[in-house]
């Protein structure tokens, strides 16, 4: 929230983030996860212009688009960009443009991307397919647009639903007003529908008094977390609830107003004016524009925070987006040519950092991965199964095993081990029947068939040759109860 009398914190020392809220200190056991790096940086892409939303395909490619030209683009470590081409209808301007980009958490079945961006007379959310750029279906329209505080970060949630960050569109008087989307987080069925659940009746609207929202994302516990531009004082992270008012324009930073929800950390605005957001382990990372730099907020596991570091100070100019990807990178795209930066010679550029943890592990998704390696949302939780290999492997042959990574309401991640036998092997396929009711929504490092309710996960490019006793893995969310797969493994 925000407030222009800002006399209860100005106290608060103003070179380091404040800390509204600081609880019981991080287990031991977690506390390696979402350590990353930041001394071996590797440049994925460079001399972009402007990139703004980043998602991750099933086939390990990263789609990036850019604000200004309304050019859609993949990435792969090592290779050179390709364009896939012009989402049609953008119309940029100020802050505005193609922004915002989300990859469908049932992309196996259904092929969608997602986008946020401005259009003609307004802000709109559309999907597609990579395919078919020029056939778009509008699930939202009529929001607001402006030069400034146009939001536009999209993300699917744990819960399968569609998430959006929007901004008041320099009208302050649009946050209050709960009859209208700008100023807001905004939840959403795939199709633009109203879901169960939601606050306010026949409204997408989820919470209001925001001021200019453009960082999503969910914790190991599915509490969603926001990013939020303050207007010259305090920026903010806040922690999200259905229907709560998180203040502004009564309210900048931390206030007294009983009505309204503080935020969990405030910054000054040259600190961070935070846009992308992503969470690892019990680290939340907020990607600051103003700040030039990486801000890490250490969650403690019960909806508060515990501290806050600064990493890449500088370094980078002014940084834009942050996502995990499935390799367990730290993916971060910069933003110095968007008119407020300094941008170098390779400017734009996305990098990414490795864990320092191997194998990387993560908790549950901070938003929906798609079905095969790199997804802004969650590769694996926890580093690959300790389950020992059969006693007398074949020549030739593969074995699978199984374990629960988490669990919730209506769903669970999973994860499969594959082991080589005595002798070295170039493919693998893992085959089991899926229970009543359960359906896989999402799966990583691995190729998904489905049939009915009988599964085959193949191996993809770079995992199918394993040495004598290797092991790899595979990851996957799916709907329904968890319950112990009959796994079946062959060389395909």
């Amino acid at each position: 929230m925000r407030k222009r009398l800002i006399g209860v914190v100005s106290a608060l020392a103003v070179s380091a983030a404040v800390i509204a809220v600081s609880v019981a200190s991080i287990p031991p056991a977690s506390a390696a996860v979402g350590d990353f790096n930041y001394n071996q940086p590797q440049t994925v892409a460079s001399n972009l212009q402007i990139p703004w939303g980043l998602a991750f395909l099933p086939d390990g490619s990263a789609l990036i688009t850019e604000r200004n030209t309304a050019l859609l683009k993949q990435l792969r470590p090592g290779q050179a960009p390709v364009t896939l081409g012009t989402i049609p209808n953008v119309v940029a301007g100020g802050e505005g443009g193609l922004m915002g980009l989300a990859v469908s958490p049932t992309y196996a079945q259904d092929q969608w991307v997602y986008a946020y961006f401005t259009a003609a007379n307004d802000n709109r959310i559309v999907r597609f397919r990579v395919n078919a750029l020029q056939t778009q279906q509008v699930i939202q329209s009529g929001i607001a647009k402006a030069n400034i505080h146009d939001g536009g970060r999209i993300a699917f949630g744990p819960d399968g639903m569609l998430y959006a960050g929007v901004g008041d569109a320099n009208n302050t008087a649009n946050a209050q007003n709960v009859n209208s989307r700008n100023g807001k987080i905004l939840r959403m069925t795939p199709t633009g529908g109203v879901p169960p659940g939601n606050p306010f009746a026949n409204s997408v609207v989820y919470s209001l008094g925001h001021r200019n929202v453009q960082g999503l994302a969910w914790d190991a516990q599915g509490r969603l977390w926001a990013t939020e531009f303050g207007q010259n004082t305090w920026d903010e992270i806040n922690l999200i609830v259905a229907g709560g008012n998180y203040g502004w324009p009564t309210v900048e930073g931390m206030g007294s107003n009983p009505n309204f929800r503080n935020p969990l950390v405030v910054w000054t605005t040259a600190e961070a004016s935070p846009s992308g957001a992503a969470i690892v382990g019990n680290r939340l990372f907020a990607a600051a524009l103003r700040g030039t730099r990486l801000w890490q907020v250490t969650l403690n596991g019960s909806g508060g925070v515990s501290g806050t570091t600064a990493f890449l100070q500088g370094q980078f100019g002014r940084l834009r987006t942050v996502a995990l990807g499935p390799d367990g990178w730290l993916w971060v795209a910069t933003s110095n040519r968007d008119g407020r930066g300094t941008p170098a010679a390779n400017d734009d550029r996305v990098l990414r950092f490795p864990p320092t943890d191997n194998p990387p592990t993560t908790p549950p998704p901070t938003t929906p991965p798609p079905t095969t390696p790199q997804s802004t949302t969650p590769p694996p939780t926890t580093p690959q199964s300790t389950t020992p290999p059969p006693t007398t492997p074949g020549t030739g042959s593969c074995s699978a095993t199984w374990r629960l990574v988490n669990s919730w309401p209506g769903g669970f991640q999973g994860e499969v081990t594959v082991r080589a036998g005595s002798a070295p092997i170039t493919s693998w396929a893992v085959r089991w029947t899926l229970a009543t009711g359960q359906q896989i929504t999402q799966l990583w490092n691995g190729a998904l068939t489905v049939s009915g309710s009988n599964v085959t996960v193949r191996n993809l490019s770079y995992n199918g040759s394993l040495p004598a006793n290797g092991t790899t893995t595979f990851g996957f969310l799916s709907n329904g109860t968890p319950s112990t797969p009959n796994l079946s493994c062959a060389l395909s």
